[in-house]
């Protein structure tokens, strides 16, 4: 017979605040004056309850907004039935999840982790075990562009080509090189037999929200084959619609070798992907790569959840529905206020660049529209970025840009 349970009572929670952030945490972040509460739709509210129109979605995490219903009940279902087993066994969502991706896209095999970084993480390693496995040791470089962001461990910070990211942490891992984007001269004056992977993201994101051109990844895909290297898409935040596509890949179509994934994949719920082909994955086997929590039956069952609802037709075809209205309403701004002037992406990423007079003003004019109750995003000092919600209201799409509307309004009054 059980012994009977006693449950401690429940009590209130212990009241916080933003000063609590710089008493007890690491101070890695600077996170804005207010804290996020609640949030509904393309809505959130704050501490005080004031409510603000969420144009960030979490960098381009929340695709389908905060508290979607369809994604509350997976996650709740599912967490009536089983969190965590480890990888010593599978799981349902897990199977049926990876089987949804391969499915969808030009790959055979996904490995499921926890996020954008873990993805990229397991891509350059097995890019790199391929060619050691194929070619020798010597092939082991990897070719990365400028200004481009692959995550936050220490080797997607050596890829990513940003040096900002990666000083001061000892030496770099080596074998890595970066040229610069839509440059394909320079790509093929740098990629040789040494070289095992090309890595490029179809939009380069915190590098400016800046796509490639259709002859670039073309010309790519060319010299990854004469060369035998692989091409990496990073598709972190491309990915699972945000393009107005599943992935951005299939607008130019250009196929990868291995492709990652995470972000929207989890419309919230932290959890990433990478895909690759059969004759690739084999080479990772039993005992060459892991993670503790990845795949795990929560995370999977969301992203089953979002998955099923992104690659629905109709939505796709609403998302770029959507951004031809926002760049169409920005394009209005850029030429009434003159805070900006190019508007670029595809779909629902879209990055104003500031004219010469607002240049490394991208934090001002963010922290300026919270004050109108808008979140943004930027993407470098320069440029400001947009990534809703791919259902976002017609209310809230034309709400919040009047507040951003506002916020330039307010800025160029204040610099007269």
């Amino acid at each position: 017979m059980l012994a009977e349970v006693h449950l401690p009572r429940q009590t209130k929670q212990e009241t916080v605040d933003r000063g609590d952030f710089d008493r007890f945490m690491v101070p890695n972040y600077a996170p804005a004056a207010f804290i996020p509460v609640r949030g509904e739709g393309s809505r959130l509210w704050d501490q005080s309850g004031r409510e603000l129109i969420d144009f960030a979605g979490g960098i381009a995490v929340n695709v389908l907004g905060h508290a979607h219903p369809k994604l509350v009940s997976a996650l709740t279902e599912q967490a009536h039935k089983l969190w965590h087993v480890s990888n010593v066994f599978t799981n349902e969502p897990a199977l049926r999840l990876a089987r949804k991706l391969v499915d969808a896209t030009f790959a055979d095999r996904a490995f499921l982790c926890n996020s954008g970084a873990e993805a990229n993480e397991a891509a350059f390693k097995l890019a790199r075990r391929v060619a050691h496995d194929r070619y020798g040791e010597e092939k082991y470089e990897i070719i990365a562009a400028l200004n481009s962001f692959h995550g936050r461990t220490l080797f997607t910070v050596c890829v990513g080509g940003q040096l900002k990211y990666s000083d001061g942490f000892g030496p770099r891992i080596e074998g890595i090189s970066h040229v610069p984007f839509n440059d394909l001269a320079a790509l093929q004056n740098a990629i040789s037999d040494r070289t095992c992977a090309v890595v490029l993201e179809p939009i380069q994101g915190e590098g400016g929200v800046l796509p490639a051109e259709r002859s670039y990844l073309e010309g790519a895909r060319t010299l990854c084959d004469q060369f035998n290297a692989l091409l990496i898409f990073d598709e972190v935040q491309t990915g699972v619609g945000r393009t107005g596509e599943l992935f951005a890949y299939q607008h130019y179509g250009v196929e990868p070798d291995i492709l990652t994934s995470a972000k929207s994949l989890g419309g919230g719920f932290p959890i990433g992907a990478m895909l690759t082909r059969e004759g690739l994955a084999k080479h990772l086997v039993p005992g060459t790569h892991g993670t503790t929590y990845g795949g795990n039956p929560l995370g999977c069952a969301v992203a089953e959840a979002v998955f099923d609802l992104v690659r629905d037709q109709a939505l796709l075809d609403g998302v770029k529905q959507r951004a031809e209205q926002f760049k169409s309403r920005l394009g209005q701004m850029a030429e009434q206020y003159g805070v900006f002037n190019e508007i670029r992406g595809l779909g629902l990423l879209i990055g104003c660049a500031l004219s010469d007079g607002w240049r490394a003003r991208a934090k001002e004019i963010l922290n300026a529209a919270a004050g109108q109750g808008l979140i943004l995003l930027q993407a470098g000092p320069d440029v400001l970025r947009f990534a809703p919600s791919l259902i976002v209201s017609e209310a809230d799409k034309v709400e919040g840009l009047a507040r951003f509307e506002r916020t330039l309004m307010l800025l160029t009054r204040a610099a007269d």
